[in-house]
């Protein structure tokens, strides 16, 4: 019971940090990343998919998207979806490629984005905890149950608190990864 309920707080850990990944992927730095249009969905055929699965999404330069739709009628509509997400681009069709050019951050910006990052940093912080939270509960209920012994339950706290104390050690490292990016010019 104890390492299957360990494995399982772990997995969640992971997924929880993984979600944060992903969340700071979606943060504009002033480079380009093709990585920044994956949340953007288009209208094709009256149904919302993933900008990637209607084009070719490359790198022109290091400060530009290329954006290339499979069929020419999706060009504009592709085109729109980019300009309507949230993030702020102003994209430029050339014919049949979408040109996407990233803006520069201002200094404002950049820290209006690093108390973004943070809040996110926090948001991953506390679903870490209350994962250990849960599987201490657990814990105890395993010991009331007299499923487990005390000495189980209290080595096996050690063990999540572990667990907890590494995953936020690696939000604490992507949230500095992210930071130092935002702040290079």
């Amino acid at each position: 019971m104890i390492p299957e309920l360990k494995k399982t707080t772990e997995l969640k850990m992971q997924k929880s940090i993984e979600a944060l990944k992903q969340d700071l992927a979606k943060v504009r730095t002033g480079r380009a990343h093709v990585g920044i249009l994956d949340h953007v969905m288009v209208e094709y055929y009256g149904n919302p998919v993933p900008i990637n699965q209607v084009a070719n999404v490359t790198l022109i330069d290091a400060r530009t998207i290329g954006v290339q739709p499979w069929e020419k009628p999706m060009v504009g509509k592709v085109e729109k979806a980019i300009r309507d997400c949230d993030l702020g681009l102003n994209p430029a069709s050339q014919g049949e490629v979408i040109r996407v050019p990233m803006p520069a951050l201002t200094e404002e910006r950049r820290k209006e984005l690093i108390k973004v990052v943070k809040h996110e940093g926090e948001g991953a912080k506390v679903a870490v905890r209350n994962l250990r939270r849960d599987a201490n509960a657990s814990l105890k209920d395993a010991v009331k149950a007299k499923t487990i012994s005390e000495d189980d339950e209290r080595r096996a706290q050690d063990d999540v608190q572990k667990l907890t104390d590494k995953a936020i050690v690696e939000i604490d490292k992507l949230l500095a990864q992210k930071e130092q990016e935002l702040m290079q010019i």
